[in-house]
């Protein structure tokens, strides 16, 4: 190689050269502090000497082949250094031929270190399985681990109970205390119940309050009643968080298998309706779901059909909340959230009947009207010189209809005023993953009508690397879950920082949701991350406040006097989080 092209590539890379037998003829400075061997322990000697036993015989064999034919050769190899340490080089082989006989006489490596890379995706595979507050398994993991539990149970004839439960009077805790101390009994709560089932039993976080505990070896209703009831009393004893006693107790609600013999999906729902139930009757108990006719399904019924009456009799509204480029406070988009105006309750948020909701078709009835009411709202604001992108959150069941892109187009059509770049449409990171062949073809059928998608609740899911390739959303949406943390959690600014990297490099938009405080704004700004959405910027408003609203809107000064970031792949509009 000319010196002049050994120089860069030795002040750029880890290289080396080896002669056709594989034995190494030079090595440069970055080689030799990497792997630990003073130069003249690697000339004359092969690649072997680094082999860390971690690929197969046929790996080797395969590249080999490769580069004996003149080929280049790409892929991760596994190196040992001298003092044993493992480290995962992405290496390039290129063979180098004669000029004259065109036959292969030496070849080049040219590697750099990714071992931190892998380190970090690791612990990023991991957290996508675990909540990031209690380390518990969360909803996705909790969905392996209760298949493999229902398998278990089913070869082995052992019965086993699904508990859904839930705190009463955790709002109370966060509304007096704030979330840092309701953050710290939740942790509380998690080690409490782990220390009083046994090691093959599950305990799961789903979300907020919600926990599930999967309790196998069920050898009667007597025995199921004790362990019940030590869960009751264990987390009814009072907390001492923050120098304060907090009292809170749990409802839960409790399916068995195979008495009820349903998939884990279905078996969590039930539990989740008797827990219903047991919080309706009282508080601090748990109640068993009858398989045959529980009182809550005709309660589930009777919710799904009271909002269906709310869709018809126009009960049903829009709030929309900003969200802001944080450097020079440009409103960059909104997001579309549902709210129920009930004649006798008042403004009733998502959480209080879309999960119900959202497990029947009229999920889809209420999906198109918020799409339709979106699609008017901007043909207004459009009239008036005004506009915005609206993001709109899908439900897996409304986005995975064979009919989804027609109804759609067929909408579009139906306002020819509204480009439909001012739509955008988010789908769950966990619903994306689930069917990624079916989803991905449906993502690009509809961005071929110029809608916007955003991949929202990233980090809470099982989405590779590979999966992210072929999901191309615009735009990434960091979990509120792991933003809300990031200047006491390093895991969770570790995570953030993935995220928006991995944004970076794959030319995705980012955004933050559930932005808290000022030191939050100051730290994503930091990060990279300028565009974000949360309660310190502004609450979701009706639509006619939102100009006004992004009129007087100001930054903070302190975010404006920070320094620029860098790369522009993390500075754009992102789509809804789910609407709660």
């Amino acid at each position: 190689m000319d010196k002049k092209y050994r120089r860069a590539v030795d002040a750029a890379a880890i290289f080396s050269e080896t002669d056709l037998n594989g034995r190494i003829t030079y090595v440069n400075d970055q080689f030799c502090e990497l792997f630990g061997y003073p130069r003249d322990e690697l000339l004359g000697e092969s690649h072997r000497l680094l082999n860390s036993g971690q690929h197969p015989g046929e790996f080797f064999s395969a590249m080999w082949r490769t580069i004996a034919v003149g080929k280049v050769w790409k892929g991760e190899i596994c190196n040992r250094a001298k003092d044993g340490t493992l480290h995962w080089v992405d290496t390039t082989l290129v063979p180098v031929a004669d000029e004259t006989t065109g036959r292969v006489e030496r070849y080049l490596a040219i590697r750099f270190d990714v071992s931190e890379k892998r380190r970090l995706l690791h612990s990023l595979q991991w957290r996508v399985g675990h909540d990031v507050l209690t380390g518990l398994p969360n909803r996705t993991y909790l969905s392996d681990l209760l298949d493999q539990a229902l398998e278990f149970s089913q070869v082995e004839n052992l019965p086993l109970a699904v508990c859904m439960l839930d705190l009463d009077g955790f709002k109370a805790v966060n509304d007096g205390y704030g979330h840092a101390s309701g953050d710290r009994l939740l942790i509380e709560v998690a080690r409490r119940l782990r220390s009083i089932v046994r090691g093959e039993d599950v305990v799961a976080r789903l979300a907020g309050d919600e926990f599930v505990l999967v309790l196998r070896h069920v050898h009667g209703m007597d025995e199921l009643h004790a362990a019940l009831n030590r869960v009751l009393v264990a987390v009814s004893m009072p907390y001492v968080i923050d120098g304060k006693s907090i009292n809170v107790f749990a409802s839960v609600g409790v399916t068995l298998f195979p008495w009820d013999n349903e998939d884990a999906d279905t078996l969590l729902r039930h539990a989740d309706q008797a827990m219903y139930v047991a919080k309706q009757s009282g508080r601090n108990r748990f109640h068993l779901f009858d398989v045959s006719r529980d009182k809550e399904v005709r309660a589930t019924y009777q919710t799904v059909e009271r909002v269906r009456q709310a869709l018809a009799d126009n009960e049903l509204r829009l709030h929309f909340q900003p969200k802001v480029n944080m450097r020079n406070g440009a409103v960059v988009g909104l997001e579309a959230l549902l709210r129920w105006k009930h004649p006798q309750r008042g403004l009733v948020p998502p959480r209080e009947f879309l999960p119900l909701v959202e497990e029947t078709d009229l999920i889809v009835e209420v999906g198109e009207w918020v799409m339709e009411q979106v699609l008017t709202q901007l043909q207004q604001w459009q009239r008036v010189g005004q506009g915005w992108p609206v993001s709109i959150n899908i439900s897996a069941r409304h986005f995975q209809r064979a009919d989804f892109v027609e109804r759609l187009q067929a909408m579009l059509e139906r306002h020819p005023a509204v480009s439909p770049r001012m739509l955008d449409l988010q789908i769950v990171e966990s619903v994306a993953v689930e069917n990624l062949a079916q989803v991905s073809a449906c993502l690009q059928a509809c961005q071929a009508l110029g809608v916007a998608f955003s991949l929202g609740g990233f980090g809470t899911g099982h989405c590779s690397l590979n999966d992210l390739k072929h999901l191309r959303t615009q735009t990434i949406k960091i979990d509120k879950t792991f933003v809300r943390d990031i200047l006491q959690d390093r895991d969770d600014l570790a995570l953030t920082k993935a995220v928006i990297g991995l944004a970076r490099a794959f030319g995705r938009q980012v955004v933050a949701e559930g932005l808290d405080s000022l030191e939050h704004g100051q730290l994503l700004l930091r990060l990279g991350c300028e565009v974000a959405q949360g309660y310190f910027i502004a609450r979701p408003m009706p639509a006619g406040q939102v100009p006004g609203w992004a009129k007087s809107f100001v930054p903070p000064p302190q975010w404006q006097a920070l320094p620029g970031s860098h790369g522009d792949a993390t500075s754009a509009c992102d789509p809804s989080e789910r609407p709660v």
